[in-house]
């Protein structure tokens, strides 16, 4: 069976070629072995769970109906922007929009990971799970707002110029 999703459909369907899904994760939660998924272009931001696994000689495709026009992220689009001071600005974010995961909150943890340290205390600084992108390129975590206020180039980036 072919299951149809587009992101601009006016309204939720029920994945047929004329009423598509709104959401990928709702054509996951109904294909079974041997059925595709095609996704319209656009942008998915959503978490997707499919609830059914394929089989060897069955599986479930997901295919975006134009190579690379669909695009699944956990990012949210964030407005409503407001300059703070020079070249910061800020903008704040519900804890509603997390679901009871927020990667802001919780370090980054593990025996692969080398914790940063304080050059003053010597203190162990922990870096978060989140990420702030900006047409496409993420930002360093900066520990106080002073330091994001300098806007220094952070040392050990692989692209220096673009760590300010």
């Amino acid at each position: 069976m072919e299951i149809y999703v587009n992101a601009h459909t006016p309204m939720q369907g029920n994945g047929t070629k004329d009423r598509p899904f709104k959401h990928i994760d709702d054509a996951a939660r109904i294909a079974q072995p041997g059925d595709t998924v095609l996704v319209a272009p656009g942008i998915y931001r959503e978490y997707v769970n499919p609830r059914h696994a394929g089989r060897e000689d069955a599986r479930i495709e997901y295919r975006s109906t134009v190579p690379l026009g669909a695009r699944i992220t956990g990012a949210e689009l964030l407005t409503g922007w407001e300059k703070y001071q020079g070249t910061t600005w800020v903008a704040r974010v519900d804890n509603g929009v997390f679901n009871g995961y927020n990667p802001y909150a919780l370090p980054v943890a593990g025996d692969w990971y080398f914790y940063p340290k304080d050059p003053e205390t010597g203190k162990i600084l922990d870096m978060h799970r989140g990420a702030v992108y900006m047409n496409d390129q993420m930002f360093y975590e900066a520990f106080t707002l002073e330091e994001c206020l300098k806007g220094e180039v952070f040392e050990r980036s692989w692209q220096p110029e673009l760590s300010i």
